[in-house]
């Protein structure tokens, strides 16, 4: 039909022309009169010719009017003709329907099908009637998109040659794949975290955790999830996925409420949960759930993690410092079990985090310690490029070249020394890409992980043996309870320069003792590391800053800005590269002012790499803040670091986090007081 119009167009403005140049021709004869033409013509029967043919004109606008009408009309019959009263109703029991719009996506012809089901949108521009029909506009001819249209949903797919919209109506499979989905089985487990603690000898705290059960009873009730007793301090737990979707919804108050329960008791019951979901198979999804709950144990407490297969991990709560949960017992146990995997190994690799600080290098040094006492070969994997400025200032002043050729080993040579019995441990640290070398981990058989910090979602792969408490202050804590505790502990020689390199990696981490990690466990452990001889004087020259330092920690210190109540946040700019040790020193500096409870500092740390620090006072989680951002850490300490942007927009980021969930990680004694 448009070739037909375009047909007229043309003839119509050949028509126009030839009337306009005979109508010039005409006058201009007789202006000059040629061929005597005033004599024979009067200047009225211009008036007449003109008026002649603009009747002609007008007879042949209604002529070509009615034509396109006819041809209209005849194409609308050639449809129904050619689809005929079989066809249609095989496209109506196939439930499909079409479109056809124009050049300019004018919708000319829809199906009766659709428009019994939509409104008429003949005449109407098809993206403004449904704009998400764009995305076809560039896919492959085979490609479809679901859209809903007033409850309806269609499979449509675009023949761009035709401009053919086809719709199939899918909304009886789409509405039994979300039922499916809604009623997908779900596994989870629930752990009450400090059970023992609560429970204790006191008859008040039966009490204490009736009332806990009585809470996840009625929890459990009020979104239909099925529960069983397996364990003294855990439930087994099945519901659908509406039900898990509501309590995510909901932000799992049910750890609220428990946490509510020990405001004026002696101990605070809190609960862990983990719950799998989104695969067929329930052994794989009580996998799933397992390590759900596992990570949430690890990170503290007092917190949910739903994972879903294929996607990563999500986190709820965990809005309350690690409480101490360690014994000697305990301890004893893993320290045990460390020295029994050392002895049985042929030698030992140690090694910390990237950007290697005193407390990753004073938790290595005890470590080797310990395979010292064996007569196990040990050496720490070391390369000064990732190590703090302090690191290497103090193994270089403290160790000379005959002791350092038996204590570290550079990236480079650990190809050499390792073998198929090689034990590594990995201290400080638990995320395989941020340590010192990761490519030892993918080659090594078997793994040993002391850390104190929450555990993320990226975690080694199967150690075998971890041992990870986030209430400790620092990994040379850790490390100092293992020697001490040990049924070894006798035959343990930790020589004094090691020791206090560990009391500085303390004296670090806690900001000399001021950190909200700092418990008896943390004076304990120093004074252990003082009874080996470790020599606080030097454990502090070791952290002193240089006059240089000194400048840019209050240089940055000024830059000081309050986002948000309580909240504040520095930045260095992009002129200079800033060590990481120096970020965390401004970080400790901004948290010793009154009416701080959080402070973020970012800087520049490389070429292509800008970094924030950040610090609580324990009223806000940082840890879900920068995990938010990609990175993590500690409850009151953690950190993250970007590739490829600049200081503003890191701090844009940040501002954009603090918007979005900095209510979810203030603490429930922080909301109080606000």
């Amino acid at each position: 039909m448009n070739k037909k119009i375009n047909r007229f167009k043309i003839f119509t403005a050949i028509i126009f022309s030839i009337e306009i140049i005979s109508l010039i021709i005409f006058m201009l004869l007789y202006v000059f009169d040629v061929f005597s033409l005033k004599t024979y013509i009067k200047s009225i029967y211009f008036l007449y010719i003109t008026i002649f043919f603009v009747g002609l004109d007008f007879i042949y606008v209604l002529l070509v009017l009615y034509s396109i009408f006819k041809i209209r009309q005849k194409s609308d019959l050639r449809t129904v003709d050619i689809v005929g009263n079989d066809i249609k109703e095989a496209y109506n029991f196939g439930c499909l329907s079409f479109i056809v719009t124009d050049e300019n996506d004018i919708v000319l012809w829809e199906s009766d099908l659709l428009l019994q089901k939509q409104s008429n949108i003949v005449n109407k521009n098809v993206y403004d009637w449904c704009p998400k029909l764009r995305d076809l506009i560039n896919k492959d001819i085979g490609d479809t998109i679901l859209v809903n249209l007033n409850g309806t949903y269609y499979q449509v797919k675009y023949l761009k040659s035709a401009k053919l919209y086809i719709f199939k109506d899918v909304s009886e499979y789409e509405n039994l794949y979300n039922m499916s989905k809604e009623q997908a089985t779900c596994i989870g487990i629930i752990m009450i975290d400090n059970y023992a603690d609560v429970v204790g000898t006191n008859d008040d705290n039966n009490d204490l955790i009736a009332r806990v059960k009585n809470i996840i009873f009625e929890y459990a009730k009020e979104y239909n999830v099925l529960l069983r007793h397996f364990r003294s301090d855990a439930y087994f737990s099945v519901c659908n996925y509406e039900s898990l979707s509501k309590m995510e919804d909901d932000g799992f108050s049910i750890l609220d409420k428990v946490r509510s329960l020990g405001v004026n008791e002696n101990s605070q019951p809190t609960l862990s949960i983990g719950f799998a979901h989104d695969f067929p198979d329930v052994n794989k999804l009580n996998n799933m759930a397992s390590n759900a709950i596992d990570i949430a144990m690890s990170r503290g407490g007092d917190q949910a993690v739903v994972s879903k297969f294929g996607s990563e991990l999500a986190f709820y709560g965990g809005k309350t410092e690690a409480v101490e949960k360690r014994n000697k017992v305990k301890v004893r146990v893993v320290a045990d079990s460390l020295i029994g995997l050392i002895n049985r190994a042929s030698n030992v690799l140690i090694m910390g985090h990237t950007d290697m600080d005193m407390d990753a290098f004073g938790s290595a040094l005890g470590v080797k310690a310990i395979c010292d006492s064996f007569n196990k070969p040990a050496l720490i994997v070391y390369d000064p490029k990732l190590a703090e400025k302090k690191v290497r200032t103090a193994v270089a002043s403290q160790f000379d070249s005959g002791e350092l050729e038996n204590l570290i080993i550079a990236t480079k040579d650990v190809k050499d020394k390792l073998k198929p019995q090689t034990l590594v441990i990995v201290v400080d640290v638990s995320r395989p890409s941020i340590t010192m070398y990761p490519k030892l981990l993918a080659s090594a058989d078997k793994v040993v992980v002391i850390d104190h910090h929450r555990r993320a979602e990226e975690f080694i792969d199967n150690p075998v043996l971890s041992y990870i408490d986030p209430s400790a202050s620092s990994a040379s804590e850790l490390v100092a309870e293992l020697i001490k505790y040990s049924s070894s502990s006798s035959q343990i020689v930790l020589p004094s320069k090691f020791a206090t390199f560990m009391l500085s990696g303390i004296f670090l981490d806690t900001g000399f003792y001021k950190s909200k990690t700092v418990g008896l466990r943390t004076f304990d452990a120093s004074a252990i590391l003082k009874e080996y001889g470790a020599d606080n004087a030097l454990a502090d020259d070791l952290l002193k800053d240089e006059y240089e330092e000194y400048t840019l920690v209050n240089r940055i210190l000024g830059t000081m800005k309050t986002p948000y109540y309580g909240v504040v946040c520095c930045n260095s700019g992009d002129s200079d590269i800033i060590e990481r040790s120096t970020l965390a020193k401004v970080a400790n500096q901004c948290m010793q002012l009154k009416g701080i409870n959080a402070c973020f500092v970012i800087g520049k740390t490389a070429q292509d790499e800008v970094r924030i620090s950040a610090r609580s006072d324990g009223g806000i989680n940082v840890q879900i803040l920068c995990e938010k951002m990609g990175g993590g850490g500690h409850f009151s300490m953690a950190a993250v670091s970007f590739k490829g942007k600049t200081c503003k927009e890191v701090e844009d980021i940040l501002k954009e986090t603090l918007d979005d969930y900095l209510p979810q990680a203030r603490t429930s004694e922080m909301k109080e007081e606000n």
